[in-house]
């Protein structure tokens, strides 16, 4: 299956974009209710030197509001680990080595 936003051009009207996201029997009612908010969540705006909005942006946008593009940020260790000290009295526990 092709993607809608890549048969656009590179700046296109929300029209075009409605209909490529939601078809042609809802695209009326998201350019009305769903791009002004939408907006307010980063959607990118329409860039007044082109009259239209950047395709590859509204597809950046949409990758990151669904997550596909999420990164995965993997945390450093933190120390040894000693699974069995929280069983023992705080007066019995390891002091940590140098």
């Amino acid at each position: 299956m092709t993607d809608p936003l890549s048969k656009l051009p590179m700046f296109a009207a929300d029209r075009e974009i409605a209909i490529a996201i939601v078809g042609k029997e809802r695209a009326s009612m998201f350019v009305k209710a769903v791009i002004p908010q939408l907006e307010r969540k980063g959607f990118p705006r329409i860039d007044p030197l082109h009259d239209g909005r950047p395709v590859p942006l509204v597809r950046k946008f949409y990758e990151g509001y669904f997550g596909i593009k999420a990164g995965f940020v993997t945390a450093a260790p933190d120390g040894e680990e000693r699974l069995g000290d929280w069983k023992k009295s705080p007066h019995s526990r390891r002091k940590p080595q140098p």
